[in-house]
Protein backbone atom coordinates (compact mmCIF):
# COMPACT_ATOMS: atom_id res chain seq x y z
CA UNK A 1 0.00 0.00 0.00
CA UNK A 2 1.39 3.36 -1.02
CA UNK A 3 2.07 5.72 1.87
CA UNK A 4 2.57 9.45 1.71
CA UNK A 5 5.88 9.24 3.51
CA UNK A 6 7.62 6.87 1.05
CA UNK A 7 9.95 9.69 0.16
CA UNK A 8 11.75 8.82 3.36
CA UNK A 9 13.40 5.77 1.86
CA UNK A 10 15.48 5.31 4.96
CA UNK A 11 12.44 3.86 6.67
CA UNK A 12 12.48 0.93 4.27
CA UNK A 13 16.16 0.07 4.55
CA UNK A 14 16.85 -3.25 6.26
CA UNK A 15 20.13 -3.67 8.15
CA UNK A 16 21.61 -6.56 10.10
CA UNK A 17 22.74 -4.23 12.89
CA UNK A 18 21.31 -0.88 13.87
CA UNK A 19 23.73 1.43 15.67
CA UNK A 20 21.80 4.16 17.40
CA UNK A 21 23.20 7.69 17.11
CA UNK A 22 23.16 8.18 20.89
CA UNK A 23 25.24 5.07 21.39
CA UNK A 24 27.63 6.02 18.64
CA UNK A 25 28.24 9.37 20.33
CA UNK A 26 29.23 7.65 23.55
CA UNK A 27 26.18 8.76 25.49
CA UNK A 28 24.21 6.62 27.91
CA UNK A 29 22.06 3.87 26.48
CA UNK A 30 18.71 5.19 25.22
CA UNK A 31 15.56 3.86 26.85
CA UNK A 32 14.04 0.75 25.32
CA UNK A 33 10.59 2.28 25.40
CA UNK A 34 9.37 5.86 25.49
CA UNK A 35 5.81 6.24 26.79
CA UNK A 36 4.33 9.67 26.19
CA UNK A 37 1.16 10.21 28.21
CA UNK A 38 -1.18 13.06 27.36
CA UNK A 39 -4.01 13.76 29.79
CA UNK A 40 -6.55 15.78 27.87
CA UNK A 41 -7.34 19.13 29.57
CA UNK A 42 -5.12 18.51 32.60
CA UNK A 43 -4.46 22.03 33.89
CA UNK A 44 -1.05 22.22 35.55
CA UNK A 45 -2.30 22.66 39.12
CA UNK A 46 -4.86 19.84 39.16
CA UNK A 47 -2.60 16.85 40.03
CA UNK A 48 -1.24 18.74 43.05
CA UNK A 49 -4.75 19.75 44.14
CA UNK A 50 -5.72 16.10 44.71
CA UNK A 51 -2.33 14.55 45.48
CA UNK A 52 -3.19 13.92 49.14
CA UNK A 53 -6.00 11.60 48.00
CA UNK A 54 -3.82 9.64 45.57
CA UNK A 55 -1.86 6.41 45.99
CA UNK A 56 1.88 5.85 45.57
CA UNK A 57 2.09 4.48 42.03
CA UNK A 58 0.48 7.02 39.68
CA UNK A 59 0.74 10.79 39.84
CA UNK A 60 2.66 10.57 43.11
CA UNK A 61 5.31 8.38 41.45
CA UNK A 62 5.69 10.90 38.64
CA UNK A 63 5.74 13.99 40.84
CA UNK A 64 8.06 12.59 43.51
CA UNK A 65 10.35 10.37 41.44
CA UNK A 66 10.39 12.36 38.23
CA UNK A 67 11.51 15.78 37.01
CA UNK A 68 8.39 17.91 37.44
CA UNK A 69 8.28 21.23 35.57
CA UNK A 70 5.67 23.36 37.33
CA UNK A 71 5.75 26.39 35.01
CA UNK A 72 5.01 25.03 31.53
CA UNK A 73 2.78 27.04 29.19
CA UNK A 74 1.81 26.81 25.54
CA UNK A 75 2.58 29.90 23.50
CA UNK A 76 -0.19 29.58 20.89
CA UNK A 77 -3.64 31.09 21.23
CA UNK A 78 -6.11 28.34 20.29
CA UNK A 79 -5.75 25.72 23.00
CA UNK A 80 -7.85 22.91 21.51
CA UNK A 81 -7.26 19.15 21.39
CA UNK A 82 -5.70 18.68 17.96
CA UNK A 83 -3.64 21.86 18.32
CA UNK A 84 -2.07 20.68 21.58
CA UNK A 85 -1.51 17.09 20.47
CA UNK A 86 0.14 18.19 17.24
CA UNK A 87 2.28 20.67 19.20
CA UNK A 88 3.41 17.95 21.59
CA UNK A 89 4.21 15.62 18.70
CA UNK A 90 6.07 18.16 16.56
CA UNK A 91 7.52 20.47 19.19
CA UNK A 92 6.05 23.35 17.22
CA UNK A 93 3.23 25.87 16.97
CA UNK A 94 0.12 25.61 14.77
CA UNK A 95 1.46 28.28 12.42
CA UNK A 96 4.04 25.69 11.38
CA UNK A 97 2.38 22.29 11.91
CA UNK A 98 -0.90 23.52 10.42
CA UNK A 99 -3.35 22.20 13.01
CA UNK A 100 -4.93 25.59 13.77
CA UNK A 101 -8.12 24.18 15.28
CA UNK A 102 -10.28 21.12 15.61
CA UNK A 103 -12.03 22.30 12.44
CA UNK A 104 -11.47 25.04 9.91
CA UNK A 105 -13.04 26.27 6.67
CA UNK A 106 -11.21 24.93 3.64
CA UNK A 107 -11.54 27.51 0.89
CA UNK A 108 -10.52 25.08 -1.87
CA UNK A 109 -13.20 22.58 -0.82
CA UNK A 110 -15.68 25.34 0.11
CA UNK A 111 -16.66 23.60 3.36
CA UNK A 112 -15.64 23.11 6.96
CA UNK A 113 -13.16 20.26 7.41
CA UNK A 114 -12.19 18.11 10.38
CA UNK A 115 -8.49 18.23 11.20
CA UNK A 116 -7.49 14.62 10.33
CA UNK A 117 -10.20 13.72 7.81
CA UNK A 118 -8.91 11.97 4.70
CA UNK A 119 -11.23 10.34 2.12
CA UNK A 120 -8.32 8.36 0.70
CA UNK A 121 -7.92 6.24 3.84
CA UNK A 122 -11.18 4.78 5.10
CA UNK A 123 -11.70 3.12 8.46
CA UNK A 124 -11.18 -0.64 8.40
CA UNK A 125 -14.40 -1.34 10.30
CA UNK A 126 -17.65 -0.75 8.44
CA UNK A 127 -19.89 1.67 10.32
CA UNK A 128 -17.11 2.80 12.69
CA UNK A 129 -17.16 6.40 11.53
CA UNK A 130 -18.44 9.11 13.86
CA UNK A 131 -22.19 9.01 14.41
CA UNK A 132 -23.36 12.52 15.19
CA UNK A 133 -26.38 11.17 17.03
CA UNK A 134 -24.20 9.74 19.76
CA UNK A 135 -20.98 11.71 19.51
CA UNK A 136 -19.69 14.85 21.18
CA UNK A 137 -17.12 15.82 18.63
CA UNK A 138 -16.04 18.61 16.26
CA UNK A 139 -16.98 16.47 13.26
CA UNK A 140 -20.52 17.68 13.85
CA UNK A 141 -19.42 21.01 12.43
CA UNK A 142 -17.69 19.42 9.44
CA UNK A 143 -18.85 17.40 6.46
CA UNK A 144 -18.92 13.68 7.09
CA UNK A 145 -15.67 12.30 5.73
CA UNK A 146 -15.11 8.84 7.16
CA UNK A 147 -11.40 8.44 6.42
CA UNK A 148 -8.58 9.39 8.80
CA UNK A 149 -4.86 10.03 8.36
CA UNK A 150 -2.10 12.38 9.61
CA UNK A 151 -1.44 13.88 6.17
CA UNK A 152 -2.75 17.33 7.10
CA UNK A 153 0.00 17.70 9.74
CA UNK A 154 2.70 19.73 8.04
CA UNK A 155 5.70 18.94 10.27
CA UNK A 156 7.39 15.67 11.12
CA UNK A 157 6.84 14.37 14.64
CA UNK A 158 9.18 12.84 17.18
CA UNK A 159 7.87 9.41 16.20
CA UNK A 160 8.73 10.13 12.56
CA UNK A 161 12.27 11.18 13.42
CA UNK A 162 12.72 8.12 15.64
CA UNK A 163 11.70 5.95 12.68
CA UNK A 164 14.21 7.70 10.43
CA UNK A 165 17.03 7.46 12.99
CA UNK A 166 16.47 3.73 13.48
CA UNK A 167 15.93 2.97 9.79
CA UNK A 168 12.35 1.95 10.42
CA UNK A 169 13.18 -0.49 13.24
CA UNK A 170 11.55 1.49 16.04
CA UNK A 171 7.91 0.61 16.66
CA UNK A 172 5.76 3.75 16.89
CA UNK A 173 2.15 3.71 18.10
CA UNK A 174 -0.55 6.13 19.24
CA UNK A 175 -3.61 5.11 21.26
CA UNK A 176 -6.55 7.21 22.46
CA UNK A 177 -10.31 7.36 22.75
CA UNK A 178 -10.14 10.38 20.41
CA UNK A 179 -9.00 9.74 16.86
CA UNK A 180 -7.11 13.03 16.71
CA UNK A 181 -5.33 12.22 19.97
CA UNK A 182 -3.97 8.99 18.52
CA UNK A 183 -3.29 10.09 14.94
CA UNK A 184 -1.38 13.28 15.75
CA UNK A 185 1.02 11.54 18.14
CA UNK A 186 1.67 8.54 15.87
CA UNK A 187 2.74 10.90 13.09
CA UNK A 188 3.32 9.94 9.46
CA UNK A 189 5.35 6.80 10.13
CA UNK A 190 3.62 5.28 13.16
CA UNK A 191 0.34 3.46 13.61
CA UNK A 192 -2.74 4.78 15.41
CA UNK A 193 -5.75 3.19 17.10
CA UNK A 194 -8.75 4.94 18.64
CA UNK A 195 -12.13 4.11 20.12
CA UNK A 196 -15.21 4.07 17.91
CA UNK A 197 -18.37 5.02 19.75
CA UNK A 198 -20.36 3.70 16.80
CA UNK A 199 -19.07 0.12 17.18
CA UNK A 200 -17.63 0.04 20.71
CA UNK A 201 -14.25 -1.13 19.40
CA UNK A 202 -10.74 0.21 18.85
CA UNK A 203 -10.33 0.97 15.18
CA UNK A 204 -7.87 2.33 12.65
CA UNK A 205 -7.80 3.32 8.97
CA UNK A 206 -6.30 1.98 5.77
CA UNK A 207 -3.53 4.56 6.09
CA UNK A 208 -1.99 2.27 8.69
CA UNK A 209 -3.07 -1.25 7.76
CA UNK A 210 -4.73 -3.21 4.97
CA UNK A 211 -6.38 -5.31 7.66
CA UNK A 212 -6.34 -5.44 11.44
CA UNK A 213 -3.54 -7.32 13.15
CA UNK A 214 -4.80 -10.60 14.59
CA UNK A 215 -4.37 -9.38 18.15
CA UNK A 216 -6.63 -6.35 17.52
CA UNK A 217 -9.35 -8.57 16.05
CA UNK A 218 -9.07 -10.85 19.08
CA UNK A 219 -9.20 -7.89 21.46
CA UNK A 220 -12.30 -6.40 19.84
CA UNK A 221 -13.98 -9.80 19.64
CA UNK A 222 -14.07 -9.94 23.44
CA UNK A 223 -16.16 -6.76 23.47
CA UNK A 224 -14.23 -4.09 25.41
CA UNK A 225 -17.40 -2.26 26.43
CA UNK A 226 -19.52 -5.20 27.60
CA UNK A 227 -18.26 -5.11 31.19
CA UNK A 228 -19.87 -1.68 31.58
CA UNK A 229 -23.36 -2.60 30.35
CA UNK A 230 -26.03 -1.79 32.96
CA UNK A 231 -23.29 -0.59 35.33
CA UNK A 232 -22.57 2.89 36.70
CA UNK A 233 -19.75 5.26 37.47
CA UNK A 234 -19.53 5.24 41.28
CA UNK A 235 -17.28 7.09 43.70
CA UNK A 236 -13.97 5.52 44.71
CA UNK A 237 -14.25 6.63 48.33
CA UNK A 238 -16.73 7.99 50.82
CA UNK A 239 -18.24 11.22 49.50
CA UNK A 240 -17.30 13.14 52.64
CA UNK A 241 -13.61 12.48 51.93
CA UNK A 242 -13.62 14.55 48.72
CA UNK A 243 -12.65 18.20 48.44
CA UNK A 244 -15.82 18.72 46.38
CA UNK A 245 -17.89 16.12 48.23
CA UNK A 246 -20.58 18.66 49.10
CA UNK A 247 -20.95 19.88 45.49
CA UNK A 248 -22.35 16.83 43.73
CA UNK A 249 -25.31 18.66 42.22
CA UNK A 250 -24.23 22.04 40.85
CA UNK A 251 -26.88 23.83 38.82
CA UNK A 252 -24.45 24.79 36.05
CA UNK A 253 -23.44 21.17 35.32
CA UNK A 254 -24.58 19.49 32.11
CA UNK A 255 -27.33 16.91 32.41
CA UNK A 256 -26.31 14.58 29.59
CA UNK A 257 -29.18 12.26 28.57
CA UNK A 258 -29.45 9.34 30.97
CA UNK A 259 -26.24 10.30 32.79
CA UNK A 260 -27.49 12.89 35.25
CA UNK A 261 -25.70 15.45 37.41
CA UNK A 262 -25.24 13.30 40.52
CA UNK A 263 -23.60 10.01 41.46
CA UNK A 264 -24.01 7.26 40.52
CA UNK A 265 -23.90 8.02 36.79
CA UNK A 266 -25.55 5.16 34.89
CA UNK A 267 -23.98 3.89 31.65
CA UNK A 268 -27.21 2.27 30.54
CA UNK A 269 -27.84 -0.80 28.44
CA UNK A 270 -25.34 -1.89 25.80
CA UNK A 271 -27.87 -1.19 23.04
CA UNK A 272 -28.69 2.33 24.27
CA UNK A 273 -27.64 4.86 21.61
CA UNK A 274 -25.74 6.91 24.20
CA UNK A 275 -24.08 3.95 25.95
CA UNK A 276 -20.59 4.25 24.42
CA UNK A 277 -20.64 8.04 24.68
CA UNK A 278 -21.38 7.79 28.42
CA UNK A 279 -18.35 5.53 28.81
CA UNK A 280 -16.10 8.25 27.44
CA UNK A 281 -17.64 10.79 29.81
CA UNK A 282 -16.31 8.79 32.75
CA UNK A 283 -13.23 6.89 34.01
CA UNK A 284 -14.34 3.95 31.85
CA UNK A 285 -12.94 5.71 28.78
CA UNK A 286 -9.46 5.87 30.28
CA UNK A 287 -9.65 2.30 31.57
CA UNK A 288 -10.52 1.03 28.09
CA UNK A 289 -7.60 3.01 26.69
CA UNK A 290 -5.28 1.46 29.27
CA UNK A 291 -6.52 -2.08 28.56
CA UNK A 292 -5.91 -1.63 24.84
CA UNK A 293 -2.47 -0.08 25.44
CA UNK A 294 -1.43 -3.04 27.60
CA UNK A 295 -2.59 -5.46 24.92
CA UNK A 296 -0.59 -3.51 22.34
CA UNK A 297 2.59 -3.52 24.44
CA UNK A 298 2.34 -7.28 24.79
CA UNK A 299 1.33 -8.17 21.24
CA UNK A 300 3.83 -5.85 19.54
CA UNK A 301 6.68 -6.73 21.96
CA UNK A 302 7.44 -3.11 22.73
CA UNK A 303 10.66 -2.39 24.58
CA UNK A 304 12.10 -5.85 24.12
CA UNK A 305 15.32 -4.96 22.27
CA UNK A 306 17.96 -2.23 22.14
CA UNK A 307 16.08 -0.22 19.50
CA UNK A 308 13.86 2.26 21.38
CA UNK A 309 10.14 2.01 20.71
CA UNK A 310 7.55 4.74 21.22
CA UNK A 311 4.01 4.53 22.57
CA UNK A 312 1.74 7.53 22.95
CA UNK A 313 -1.25 7.04 25.24
CA UNK A 314 -3.73 9.93 25.31
CA UNK A 315 -6.32 9.74 28.08
CA UNK A 316 -9.43 11.69 27.04
CA UNK A 317 -11.97 11.33 29.87
CA UNK A 318 -10.69 14.29 31.88
CA UNK A 319 -11.54 16.63 29.00
CA UNK A 320 -15.07 15.30 28.60
CA UNK A 321 -15.73 15.37 32.35
CA UNK A 322 -14.44 18.94 32.61
CA UNK A 323 -16.68 20.03 29.76
CA UNK A 324 -19.79 18.59 31.38
CA UNK A 325 -19.14 19.27 35.05
CA UNK A 326 -16.19 21.69 35.24
CA UNK A 327 -12.77 20.98 36.82
CA UNK A 328 -14.04 22.05 40.25
CA UNK A 329 -16.63 19.34 40.62
CA UNK A 330 -17.00 16.03 42.40
CA UNK A 331 -17.01 14.28 39.03
CA UNK A 332 -13.70 15.84 37.93
CA UNK A 333 -12.10 15.06 41.28
CA UNK A 334 -13.19 11.41 41.28
CA UNK A 335 -12.21 10.99 37.64
CA UNK A 336 -8.65 12.09 38.41
CA UNK A 337 -8.50 9.69 41.34
CA UNK A 338 -9.56 6.93 38.96
CA UNK A 339 -6.95 8.11 36.46
CA UNK A 340 -4.33 7.97 39.19
CA UNK A 341 -5.09 4.27 39.62
CA UNK A 342 -5.09 3.79 35.86
CA UNK A 343 -1.61 5.34 35.62
CA UNK A 344 -0.38 3.20 38.51
CA UNK A 345 -1.65 0.09 36.74
CA UNK A 346 0.10 1.12 33.52
CA UNK A 347 3.39 1.80 35.29
CA UNK A 348 3.23 -1.49 37.20
CA UNK A 349 2.61 -3.35 33.95
CA UNK A 350 5.53 -1.63 32.25
CA UNK A 351 7.79 -2.36 35.21
CA UNK A 352 6.86 -6.04 35.08
CA UNK A 353 7.20 -6.49 31.32
CA UNK A 354 10.00 -4.06 30.40
CA UNK A 355 11.26 -2.33 33.53
CA UNK A 356 10.77 1.29 34.51
CA UNK A 357 14.55 1.74 34.52
CA UNK A 358 14.53 0.94 30.80
CA UNK A 359 11.43 3.04 30.10
CA UNK A 360 11.20 6.82 29.82
CA UNK A 361 7.80 8.21 30.77
CA UNK A 362 6.78 11.75 29.93
CA UNK A 363 3.41 13.16 30.94
CA UNK A 364 1.83 16.41 29.82
CA UNK A 365 -1.48 17.76 28.51
CA UNK A 366 -2.74 19.13 25.23
CA UNK A 367 -4.19 22.19 27.01
CA UNK A 368 -5.44 23.34 30.37
CA UNK A 369 -9.00 23.92 31.50
CA UNK A 370 -11.02 26.94 32.66
CA UNK A 371 -13.40 27.00 35.58
CA UNK A 372 -17.09 27.27 34.72
CA UNK A 373 -18.80 30.67 34.84
CA UNK A 374 -21.24 29.27 37.40
CA UNK A 375 -18.45 28.27 39.75
CA UNK A 376 -16.57 31.54 39.18
CA UNK A 377 -19.73 33.53 39.90
CA UNK A 378 -20.06 31.72 43.23
CA UNK A 379 -16.43 32.61 44.00
CA UNK A 380 -17.17 36.30 43.38
CA UNK A 381 -16.18 36.67 39.73
CA UNK A 382 -19.37 38.39 38.65
CA UNK A 383 -18.29 39.16 35.07
CA UNK A 384 -17.72 35.53 34.07
CA UNK A 385 -20.37 34.38 31.61
CA UNK A 386 -21.10 32.70 28.30
CA UNK A 387 -20.93 34.49 24.95
CA UNK A 388 -23.35 34.03 22.06
CA UNK A 389 -21.03 34.07 19.05
CA UNK A 390 -23.70 33.31 16.41
CA UNK A 391 -25.53 36.47 17.47
CA UNK A 392 -22.57 38.71 16.59
CA UNK A 393 -23.83 39.46 13.10
CA UNK A 394 -27.05 40.91 14.55
CA UNK A 395 -25.32 43.02 17.20
CA UNK A 396 -25.77 46.80 16.92
CA UNK A 397 -22.07 47.40 16.26
CA UNK A 398 -21.92 44.92 13.38
CA UNK A 399 -25.23 46.24 12.04
CA UNK A 400 -23.67 49.71 11.87
CA UNK A 401 -20.70 48.25 10.01
CA UNK A 402 -22.98 46.58 7.46
CA UNK A 403 -24.78 49.88 6.92
CA UNK A 404 -21.43 51.58 6.38
CA UNK A 405 -20.47 49.06 3.68
CA UNK A 406 -23.94 48.79 2.16
CA UNK A 407 -24.43 45.10 3.03
CA UNK A 408 -28.09 44.19 3.49
CA UNK A 409 -27.68 40.55 4.49
CA UNK A 410 -25.20 38.58 6.55
CA UNK A 411 -21.64 39.84 6.98
CA UNK A 412 -20.32 37.38 9.59
CA UNK A 413 -21.28 34.11 7.97
CA UNK A 414 -20.00 31.68 10.62
CA UNK A 415 -17.89 31.20 13.69
CA UNK A 416 -15.62 28.14 13.85
CA UNK A 417 -13.58 28.64 16.98
CA UNK A 418 -11.53 30.78 17.13
CA UNK A 419 -12.21 32.37 13.75
CA UNK A 420 -14.97 34.50 12.25
CA UNK A 421 -15.64 33.85 8.57
CA UNK A 422 -17.03 36.67 6.43
CA UNK A 423 -19.61 36.43 3.67
CA UNK A 424 -17.45 36.38 0.53
CA UNK A 425 -20.42 36.68 -1.80
CA UNK A 426 -21.77 39.77 -0.05
CA UNK A 427 -18.34 41.41 -0.14
CA UNK A 428 -17.94 40.65 -3.84
CA UNK A 429 -21.43 41.82 -4.76
CA UNK A 430 -20.86 45.12 -2.95
CA UNK A 431 -17.49 45.42 -4.75
CA UNK A 432 -15.68 46.01 -1.47
CA UNK A 433 -12.00 45.73 -0.69
CA UNK A 434 -11.76 42.52 1.29
CA UNK A 435 -8.78 43.57 3.39
CA UNK A 436 -10.61 46.76 4.37
CA UNK A 437 -13.71 44.81 5.40
CA UNK A 438 -11.63 42.33 7.39
CA UNK A 439 -9.85 45.07 9.27
CA UNK A 440 -13.02 47.06 9.92
CA UNK A 441 -14.77 43.94 11.20
CA UNK A 442 -11.89 43.20 13.56
CA UNK A 443 -12.01 46.75 14.94
CA UNK A 444 -15.78 46.66 15.45
CA UNK A 445 -15.79 43.19 17.01
CA UNK A 446 -13.00 44.22 19.39
CA UNK A 447 -15.39 46.80 20.83
CA UNK A 448 -18.09 44.22 21.60
CA UNK A 449 -18.55 43.58 25.31
CA UNK A 450 -16.91 40.26 26.27
CA UNK A 451 -14.29 40.31 23.51
CA UNK A 452 -10.74 41.22 24.47
CA UNK A 453 -9.35 41.57 20.98
CA UNK A 454 -10.12 40.61 17.39
CA UNK A 455 -7.34 40.40 14.81
CA UNK A 456 -7.81 40.29 11.06
CA UNK A 457 -5.86 37.82 8.94
CA UNK A 458 -4.81 40.78 6.80
CA UNK A 459 -3.10 42.34 9.81
CA UNK A 460 -1.45 39.01 10.61
CA UNK A 461 -0.14 38.67 7.07
CA UNK A 462 1.22 42.20 7.09
CA UNK A 463 2.65 42.06 10.60
CA UNK A 464 0.59 45.04 11.76
CA UNK A 465 0.44 43.95 15.39
CA UNK A 466 1.87 45.10 18.71
CA UNK A 467 4.69 43.03 20.14
CA UNK A 468 3.08 41.57 23.25
CA UNK A 469 2.35 38.08 24.58
CA UNK A 470 -1.23 38.02 23.33
CA UNK A 471 -0.37 39.00 19.77
CA UNK A 472 2.56 36.58 19.73
CA UNK A 473 0.17 33.78 20.67
CA UNK A 474 -2.29 34.78 17.92
CA UNK A 475 0.55 34.94 15.37
CA UNK A 476 1.70 31.49 16.48
CA UNK A 477 -1.78 30.22 15.55
CA UNK A 478 -1.91 31.82 12.11
CA UNK A 479 -1.59 29.71 8.98
CA UNK A 480 -2.04 31.58 5.74
CA UNK A 481 -4.01 28.84 3.95
CA UNK A 482 -6.13 27.59 6.85
CA UNK A 483 -6.87 30.45 9.25
CA UNK A 484 -10.18 32.29 9.10
CA UNK A 485 -10.80 35.98 8.47
CA UNK A 486 -10.81 37.35 12.03
CA UNK A 487 -9.29 35.75 15.11
CA UNK A 488 -11.39 36.37 18.26
CA UNK A 489 -10.06 36.33 21.83
CA UNK A 490 -12.72 36.54 24.52
CA UNK A 491 -12.15 38.27 27.83
CA UNK A 492 -10.88 36.09 30.69
CA UNK A 493 -13.83 34.21 32.17
CA UNK A 494 -15.99 34.67 29.06
CA UNK A 495 -16.66 31.47 27.14
CA UNK A 496 -18.54 29.81 24.31
CA UNK A 497 -20.67 27.07 25.84
CA UNK A 498 -21.85 25.35 22.67
CA UNK A 499 -19.58 22.32 22.52
CA UNK A 500 -20.42 20.93 19.06
CA UNK A 501 -24.14 21.03 19.57
CA UNK A 502 -24.19 20.29 23.30
CA UNK A 503 -24.56 23.08 25.85
CA UNK A 504 -21.77 22.45 28.35
CA UNK A 505 -20.46 23.89 31.58
CA UNK A 506 -16.90 24.71 30.50
CA UNK A 507 -14.93 25.17 27.29
CA UNK A 508 -11.23 25.73 26.65
CA UNK A 509 -9.53 27.26 23.63
CA UNK A 510 -8.12 30.61 24.78
CA UNK A 511 -4.62 32.09 25.23
CA UNK A 512 -5.32 32.82 28.90
CA UNK A 513 -3.17 31.10 31.48
CA UNK A 514 -5.83 28.68 32.66
CA UNK A 515 -5.83 27.18 29.15
CA UNK A 516 -2.08 27.30 28.44
CA UNK A 517 -0.91 25.90 31.81
CA UNK A 518 -0.05 22.17 31.74
CA UNK A 519 2.20 19.81 33.68
CA UNK A 520 5.39 18.45 32.14
CA UNK A 521 6.91 15.49 33.98
CA UNK A 522 9.68 13.06 33.00
CA UNK A 523 10.19 9.87 35.00
CA UNK A 524 11.77 6.42 34.77
CA UNK A 525 14.98 5.60 32.87
CA UNK A 526 17.22 6.51 35.81
CA UNK A 527 15.78 10.00 36.27
CA UNK A 528 16.10 11.44 39.77
CA UNK A 529 13.24 13.40 41.24
CA UNK A 530 13.25 17.18 41.35
CA UNK A 531 10.73 20.00 40.99
CA UNK A 532 11.60 22.96 38.78
CA UNK A 533 9.76 26.25 38.48
CA UNK A 534 11.74 27.77 35.62
CA UNK A 535 9.62 28.57 32.54
CA UNK A 536 9.50 25.97 29.81
CA UNK A 537 7.04 25.11 27.03
CA UNK A 538 5.50 21.78 26.02
CA UNK A 539 7.23 22.31 22.65
CA UNK A 540 10.43 21.34 24.47
CA UNK A 541 9.30 17.73 24.90
CA UNK A 542 9.76 16.54 21.30
CA UNK A 543 13.32 17.88 20.84
CA UNK A 544 14.23 16.50 24.27
CA UNK A 545 13.12 13.03 23.22
CA UNK A 546 14.98 13.40 19.93
CA UNK A 547 18.17 14.36 21.75
CA UNK A 548 17.85 11.36 24.07
CA UNK A 549 17.77 8.85 21.21
CA UNK A 550 20.14 10.73 18.93
CA UNK A 551 17.47 11.56 16.34
CA UNK A 552 16.98 14.84 14.52
CA UNK A 553 14.40 17.17 16.05
CA UNK A 554 11.08 17.31 14.20
CA UNK A 555 11.26 19.54 11.14
CA UNK A 556 9.34 22.53 12.52
CA UNK A 557 10.42 22.32 16.17
CA UNK A 558 10.59 25.61 18.05
CA UNK A 559 11.36 24.00 21.43
CA UNK A 560 14.74 23.25 22.96
CA UNK A 561 16.02 20.08 24.67
CA UNK A 562 15.56 20.19 28.45
CA UNK A 563 19.01 19.99 30.00
CA UNK A 564 17.82 18.26 33.18
CA UNK A 565 16.67 15.30 31.06
CA UNK A 566 19.29 15.22 28.32
CA UNK A 567 22.35 15.85 30.55
CA UNK A 568 21.37 13.71 33.53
Amino acid sequence: MMKCYLWRLALLVSCAVVVLPAQAAGQSEPPRLIVQITVDALRGDLPSRYLSEMGPGGFRYLMEKGVHYTNAHYQHANTETIVGHASLATGSVPAAHGMIGNVWFDRALDRTVYNIEDPDYMLLTAGASVDSATEIDPTQRAAKVEGRSPRAILSSTFGDELSVATQGRAKVFGVSVKDRGAVAMAGQSGKAFWFSKATGEFVTSSYYYDRYPNWVEAYNAVGPTQQYADASWTLLQDQTDYLFGARDDQKFETDFPGFGRTFPHAYGAADDKYFTTRLTLSPAGDQMTLDFAKALISAENLGQDAVPDYLSVSFSSNDYVNHLFGPSSLEAEDNLLHLDRTLAELFAYIDKTIGLKRTLIVLSADHGSPETPGFLNEMGFSLSRYFDAPALDDSPLVQSLKARFGIDGVLIESYNHPYLYLNDQAIEEAELDRAEVEQATAEIVSAVDGIAVAVSSTALRQGQLPNDRMMAAVRANFHNKRSGDVYVVFEPGVFINDFDGLIVAATHGSPWRYDTFVPVIFAGAGIKGQQLSRPITPYDIAPTLSALVGAAPPSATVGEPLVEIVDR
